[in-house]
This record gives structure tokens, sequence and C-alpha cells, in this order.
């Protein structure tokens, strides 16, 4: 089991080296942070995008791009067609968000003539390493998926599980977060979190166990779940937080982020290959933890 970010990357450089397409490249900590990739050897890059641009913020930062493939696209929407036609042509193994809006990639990703569909459910993971916890902790939907229903769910731990599978997590453990413990009629992500540890047992869900509903303390505190009596093989160990919408994952991820100190990796999942998507808020430091996250995925 990878326990931290900075194992990742070391793994990411042992690995085979992937190629990574980056829509719209124009953006001082993506170029960072790809640079950075490039150096340690994990990935070879293609940059898309305003040409002159480009060149211009690897001039200013003194980055090296000299042995990274440049396309020059006029626009966002040129520069996210052409990443995904990369990928699509075999030439990229994976794609990376630069100065876009998310929303602009995904449309090109989406394109049913050209672009990667893949057979299920588009979703947003986060991978958070925290000094107060003891491995590291996925998060998943804070970004992409809004209300997710029951169905959504079981996309979610999917995607979700195969990322914990890239992490060398054998049998991830899933925890559906709720405000209580216990299975409320008048609280419906409770019924999901029934469900889902029912789907789990009867092998509708595979490759995990799952356990729920579990408040986040009981999750990953097992001096919490004791105090409540709390039997499980989940509370207190978890490996994957399902949330129960997308306001409960942003506020979350930001929790452990601005106030907890935590350092994050993030990908979407559900395409044809993994898509590195981070906010642009996010450092260069975990721009480049996830490129390392999804060049273990793609390998």
């Amino acid at each position: 089991m990878i326990k931290s970010l900075d194992a990742l990357l070391e793994k990411a450089k042992a690995g085979e080296k992937m190629t990574l397409a980056v829509a719209a490249a124009q953006d001082k900590p993506v170029l960072q942070a790809v640079c950075e990739a490039v150096k340690e050897g994990i990935v070879e890059a293609i940059l898309v995008g305003d040409e002159k641009e480009i060149t211009e913020v690897a001039n200013n930062e003194n980055l090296d791009i000299s042995s990274m493939k440049i396309i020059h696209a006029a626009d966002v929407k040129e520069a996210a067609r052409l990443a995904v036609k990369c990928v699509k042509d075999g030439e990229a193994q994976f794609l990376m968000k630069g100065l876009l809006g998310t929303s602009v990639l995904l449309k090109a990703v989406l394109n049913k003539e050209e672009g990667l569909r893949g057979g299920g459910l588009l979703s947003h993971i986060m991978v958070y390493e925290s000094n107060a916890y003891h491995k590291l902790l996925l998060l998943t939907d804070g970004g992409m998926v809004t209300y997710p229903e029951l169905s959504d769910k079981v996309g979610l731990i999917n995607n979700a599980v195969k990322v914990a599978k890239a992490l060398e997590v054998e049998t991830p453990k899933v925890a559906p977060l709720c405000a209580v413990e216990v299975v409320n009629p008048s609280m419906p992500a409770t019924l999901d979190a029934a469900a889902l540890v029912q789907m789990n047992k009867r092998g509708q869900i595979k490759g995990c166990i799952i356990d729920g509903p579990l408040a986040f303390d009981n999750a990953i505190s097992k001096e919490a779940a004791e105090h409540k009596g709390i039997v499980s093989d989940v509370a207190g160990d978890a490996d994957i937080l399902l949330v129960p919408n997308i306001e409960a994952g942003n506020l979350l991820g930001k929790s452990l982020t601005y106030m907890g100190g935590a350092v994050s990796a993030g990908v979407v999942m559900g395409a044809k290959c993994p898509i590195v998507l981070v906010s642009r808020a996010d450092s260069a430091k975990s721009k480049l933890y996830s490129i390392a996250l999804s060049a273990m995925i793609s390998k």
C-alpha cells in the first residue's frame, strides 16, 4: 500500500514512462508541475495551447520545455479538442486540465465522435495526505457529480476503487458518509448507504468492503467508533469517503486542505483515460502529485 504522496511520486518514477497531453498549457503552476514531472522521468509531455503564451510563461519562469512537443491552438476549445485527439490517436495516455474551464475540457472528452467517452459515470476523486490520518484518504465526489442517486453512487465507488487499487490498496474500505450512523427513513443518504452495503455483500459492487451509514468521525477514528459502540471493519480505517452530495464533498475537501493542512492529488475517472483535474488555486506540488497519480492509473 502506498501511504504517502511522496511515496506515490517515487513509485511513478520507477514505473513505465507515460505521455501526458495538457490542454491550454499556458499556465504557470501547470507548466511548473509538468516540467518537474518530465524532469523526474514520470512522463513525457505534449503541450497544447497558445504557443506564444506557453513559451512566454516558460521563459519567465525559467522552465525547460525544449523536450516537449507543442501543438498550437487558437483558443481553449481548440486546445481541448486537440489534447483529446492526442489521447484518441495514441500519442498520449492521459490528459491534464490547464488554463481553461472544466466544462470546456469535459465537453471535448464527451464528444460522441471525437471524444473519450467511457462506459460509466465521470467522477472526481481527491486523494488526501493528512498528518491526522494514518494513510492516504480518498474523497468522492466534491467536484463533479452534484446530487448522486443510488446508481450514481455505485459508479462513484467503482471509480474510486480503481484509484485505490492504483495506490496498491488491495481491498479498499468504503465509508458512505451521513450525519448519523443509523438508518433513518427521513434521511435518504442513510437508506442509500444501507443499500450499498447490501449490494456489496451480494457481489453487485466488487473489489472493496462497504460499511455504513457512518458519520465522518466514525469513518476516520476508531476511538470515536468504539465510543459509539460501532463494530465495523471500515470504521476508523476507511480508504474511501463517499459523500452524499457535492456540497459535502467540497466543504470536507477544502476543510482538509485549508484547516487541516492536508496535501492532495486529484483525478477524473470514467473516461477512456484519467484526467488530471485540480483546482486552479492548488499548488504546483499538488498538480505534480496529480500527474503521478494519473500516470500510475494509466499503467
